[in-house]
């Protein structure tokens, strides 16, 4: 088979030898169409850059799957992390961690950096799923399991949580606590989390019979601490202060807990806090923290699973996989 070299592929994408060396080395300074043109070049030739040609002995599949996840320092992603990687090393695949900031330009990189790389397969939370997106990385060869709670795409695997009856979870219990005023603390509104995790707040609205336009919302631009803290600092500057707030993550309630009991406020006597994910510090906060559980280990060593039989299994079929969360009731709320 002929070997490509890096100059025929500058020949048919129009561009210089240098400017498709950047695009492979230091992708962040070239415009994103020349980007794209270049990208397009390497994959219709099967140019594979002679470094990464001798890491693969010739071969023309690595052994590598991408676990490319939206922010590496959530303590949740890090336990789906790790049960991806426990998995994957378990059968002899090498995993490379990928941190996108929920960027789709970042997202796009480190994509083209797995084509190029002949990497088997790819565990993603993708920044912006369609039936064109994943069309692009079928073309590449590349095996996918998303990380999404979409019913929109049965042809590929996904993991996900019922984040809508997780979040119903947890208002339901502060209704049932006799709170009226609710706030809602959530994340970037396109995030699918985002987005279900809002739909079981209003559904346990309407079924006690209250308008979901008496849900304060407060939309934050992370699922962080640091927003978390942002956001209490909304809640205590309301005129008629909500008494309860249901936080669409733990870091997000682990900031507004912080900000409350700064101020004076007790927890759960003056605010009450309900979080999501059940991370190890929710355990350890000043107040014990009331959340929703979920395992993210096991959906990380799913997602795993499911890689694994994708690339090995001529017979596979596609599968979604959603786990039930479960309400943890400490002392917050």
């Amino acid at each position: 088979m002929k070997t490509v070299n890096i100059k025929e592929v500058a020949q048919q994408a129009g561009v210089s030898i240098a400017t498709v060396s950047n695009v492979l080395n230091r992708p962040e300074v070239v415009a994103r169409p020349t980007r794209e043109r270049v990208q397009s070049a390497i994959d219709s030739l099967g140019y594979v850059p002679s470094h990464l040609a001798r890491q693969l002995g010739g071969s023309q599949q690595g052994t590598a799957v991408g676990l490319v996840l939206y922010d590496v320092r959530n303590p949740f992603l890090t336990d789906v992390a790790r049960g991806a990687e426990d998995l994957l090393h378990s059968v002899g695949q090498s995993v490379v961690l990928c941190n996108t900031d929920v960027d789709p330009d970042r997202e796009a990189r480190y994509l083209d950096q797995m084509a190029q790389q002949k990497a088997q397969g790819v565990l993603i939370t993708p920044a912006d799923l369609s039936a064109e997106w994943l069309a692009r990385q079928r073309a590449r060869g590349l095996h996918l399991v998303l990380f999404h709670n979409s019913t929109d795409h049965p042809d590929v695997c996904s993991v996900a949580v019922d984040d809508t009856a997780g979040a119903d979870m947890a208002v339901t219990h502060l209704l049932a606590r006799g709170h009226d005023r609710i706030a809602f603390v959530t994340g970037p509104p396109g995030m699918r989390q985002s987005v279900d995790r809002g739909a079981g707040c209003h559904r346990a609205f309407e079924r006690t019979g209250r308008s979901p336009d008496d849900l304060r919302v407060i939309a934050t631009g992370a699922y962080t601490l640091d927003q978390g803290r942002r956001a209490g600092e909304q809640l205590l500057a309301a005129t008629d202060r909500a008494t309860a707030v249901f936080c669409a993550n733990d870091l997000l309630a682990l900031g507004v807990m912080q900000v409350a009991l700064r101020a004076g406020l007790r927890v759960p006597d003056d605010l009450a806090i309900v979080g999501y994910d059940d991370i190890v510090a929710a355990t350890t906060a000043s107040v014990p923290l009331t959340t929703v559980h979920v395992d993210g280990y096991a959906l990380g060593r799913t997602a795993g699973e499911l890689i694994v039989d994708e690339m090995r299994n001529p017979e596979h079929s596609h599968r979604r996989e959603v786990f039930a969360p479960r309400l943890v009731e400490r002392f917050s709320a």
